[in-house]
This record gives C-alpha cells, structure tokens and sequence, in this order.
C-alpha cells in the first residue's frame, strides 16, 4: 500500500492515471501531455509500475500502458479501513463526533 501511495504523491503520476482512466495510451500519446523529459516521464512510469497502478504492453517499438484500477481500489479500501472509515462507527475524539448510541 505504501507504494501507491508513494505513486500517487506526484501531480503528474496522477495525471498519468487521470489519463488511462480513458483506456491504454501509448508512452508517446501520454508524453504529449507533459512538458517534462522522456527519463523524467520514464521514471514515473517506473514508480506507477512498482506500484502495480499501471501495466504495460510492448507492440513494436511502442509501449501501451493501461490502468491497473483493482489496486488503486484496493489501497484505498485499505485506508479507509485503517481510519475506521465506512465501518458504521464515528472516531470519538474527533470534534463534534460520537460513537452511535451515545
């Protein structure tokens, strides 16, 4: 989990992801959206791979990258079960929250 989140840290790592959520892009339909160096670009690809958040496909010389939803989805499940969140309980030290029956 800490890799996503890792992954997801960086504005134009989401960007990336913001963009596949469309369908699979080539590494050079993504470049198009960035003004950054191929091993700048290279390197975030590398960190969402790491992560799981991206899969990639080599046809030819060029690479596709497709979103890996199920992971980005399953760390999020992950934090909001370590806040407590989505469980029917409030935090009771939160401000102007309570535990339900009180």
């Amino acid at each position: 989990m800490n890799r996503v989140f890792k992954a997801l840290a960086d504005p134009s790592r989401r960007r990336i992801l913001q963009l596949l959520r469309e369908g699979p892009l080539s590494a050079g339909d993504i470049a198009r959206h960035f003004d950054l160096a191929k091993p700048t670009l290279s390197g975030h690809f590398a960190v969402l791979r790491e992560a799981d958040l991206v899969d990639q496909e080599r046809q030819g010389t060029t690479i596709y990258y497709r979103l890996n939803l199920s992971v980005l989805e399953e760390a999020l499940s992950g934090l909001m079960d370590s806040m407590g969140i989505g469980q029917g309980e409030r935090v009771a030290h939160s401000p102007g929250l309570v535990k339900p029956g009180k």
